[in-house]
């Protein structure tokens, strides 16, 4: 038994120094390529899912697990059949565009937002609609207005859009949601936080401290109202303030612009709630999951989701395959010690 376990114990270091040669040669692989290739297009790719299809797919599949012979092969009689009226009748239904909105803090992904706007305002018909699925707890207040204005974009060209709350959308999260048409949201999804925060640490007295000097020369009595290294004052703090509320301001005008049956001066006060709550409050229109709406419309309309992806790069592709290789022999080597 002992030389069994001093066995694997040896092949286990061997395999783990195997791994590591390999991936070192992989590394050294991939920076070779990454200097020497040059890509042509840095431009991403739209990619489309048929959701009514996939949804149409999964129906049939469990009726054919569950249903007994005789009444599967009824049910595809009558698939066919209603689908022979439909074409002879030249019925013809809208689409519903889906997008998802994952936002960070500076709001990068409003690029890809573009993109997929863009797109749709190319093929949409007058019987069309957008749904856009929004999680984000906020940010950068240029960052979530620009990504406010991109689906304005689909509300200037009188295209229904519809916004979605499964988990959050709060201050600029939901700077976007308030511009559809029809805001859902989840029982328990975070809506709100109409309000603005910005926090600076501040350094000066540590630098004093260590005899540390720190300048900072500006044109412009404003140019610098707060700073992290310079000793600030309260002229800076009342300007900063007052620059504050002024986004405030703005931000609320936003909010009532596109929802004005809504009781502004109750809900800004930079306070979130639960979507149950929110609807009481007119912040949303309906308490739902974007599962359920999307059930709701596959119903009569063709549901397709629409993402734009940047292309990635040839080296990235062999970086990450190489990622998963190693990751996948340490498993290996991890499960096989364990049973032992």
């Amino acid at each position: 038994m002992e030389r069994d376990l001093e066995f694997l114990y040896e092949y286990g270091l061997f395999l783990a120094k195997a791994v590591t040669i390999v991936a070192a040669i992989l590394a050294v692989v991939v920076l070779v390529l990454a200097s020497s290739m040059k890509i042509k297009s840095d431009k991403g790719e739209l990619r489309l899912t048929d959701i009514s299809d996939e949804l149409l797919q999964l129906k049939h599949q469990l009726k054919e697990e569950l249903l007994p012979k005789k009444q599967f092969k009824a049910y595809e009689k009558q698939v066919k059949a209603d689908e022979k009226a439909a074409e002879k009748q030249q019925l013809t239904t809208g689409k519903v565009f889906v997008i998802d909105f994952k936002g960070s803090i500076d709001a990068h992904e409003v690029a890809s937002l573009r993109e997929e706007v863009t797109a749709i305002l190319t093929i949409a018909d007058k019987d069309d609609q957008v749904l856009v699925n929004v999680e984000s707890g906020g940010g950068m207040v240029h960052g979530y207005g620009l990504a406010s204005s991109q689906l304005d974009r689909l509300r200037q060209a009188n295209i229904p859009l519809s916004i979605c709350i499964d988990k959050v959308a709060a201050s600029g999260g939901y700077m976007m949601a308030c511009v559809a048409n029809k805001v859902y949201a989840a029982p328990f999804a975070i809506v709100g936080s109409i309000g603005v925060v910005a926090q600076v640490p501040n350094f000066n007295r540590l630098l004093k401290k260590h005899d540390i000097d720190y300048e900072q020369h500006t044109a412009g009595d404003f140019k610098r109202t707060l700073t992290i290294f310079g000793e600030n004052t309260d002229e800076g703090r009342a300007k900063f303030q007052q620059e504050l509320e002024e986004t405030h301001v703005l931000f609320k005008e936003f909010v009532g612009r596109y929802r004005p049956h809504m009781d502004i001066t109750k809900v800004a006060t930079g306070e979130h709630w639960y979507g149950q709550q929110a609807i009481d409050l007119g912040l949303i229109d309906e308490v739902s999951t974007s599962d359920d709406v999307i059930l709701t419309l596959v119903k009569t309309h063709q549901v397709i989701k629409i993402k734009y992806q940047m292309k990635k790069k040839l080296a990235d592709k062999i970086a990450h395959g190489a990622s998963l290789a190693v990751n996948t022999v340490m498993n290996r080597l991890a499960e096989r010690n364990q049973s032992v």
